[in-house]
């Protein structure tokens, strides 16, 4: 499960996603992971339903480039987004896979699975020109994993779009 971006956001990473993603490996557009895995159950979608009505447009602080040892990622920053999967987390915790139980640390990743050295010179680049600003979690949108290309099961948006 991932956040939705709104467009303007969602344009620019995805834009670097294809740049410095490795292009055999990249199955996915830029995206925010609140969830790795779910059952394809209807409690899950219902409850995404119920929450997706009630959530408003989330604010979201890009602060930081960060290092991913062979990647390199933007972190994401807001309350509103960590209460919003922590609730999730709590009504869906007979399900949650031990990747799903770890801490939430929001970002979306550009780079990933490249050399080292790659990755240093990518995360030098952005850094030197990265200044903070703020994009807008406008839903949430449901995935099936296929092997390698992913499917979008749903898109759940948020009520003030």
């Amino acid at each position: 499960m991932t956040l939705q971006l709104d467009e303007p956001a969602f344009a620019y990473f995805n834009a670097l996603r294809q740049a410095h993603f490795p292009a055999n490996i990249n199955y996915l557009d830029a995206h925010l992971t609140l969830f790795h895995h779910l059952p394809n159950t209807p409690a899950v979608s219902g409850l995404l339903e119920e929450v997706a009505v009630r959530q408003s447009i989330i604010s979201l602080e890009v602060s930081a480039v960060i290092k991913l040892g062979r990647g390199v990622a933007y972190k994401m920053q807001s309350p509103a987004l960590t209460a919003l999967q922590e609730y999730l987390k709590q009504q869906w915790q007979p399900w949650l896979t031990p990747q799903n139980r770890q801490g939430f640390r929001p970002h979306i990743t550009i780079q990933n699975k490249v050399e080292v050295e790659t990755a240093n010179q990518l995360y030098e680049e952005l850094a030197a020109a990265f200044s903070p600003f703020t994009a807008k979690g406008v839903g949430l949108s449901l995935w099936e994993y296929r092997g390698g290309p992913w499917h979008k099961v749903r898109d759940y948006n948020f009520r003030n779009i």
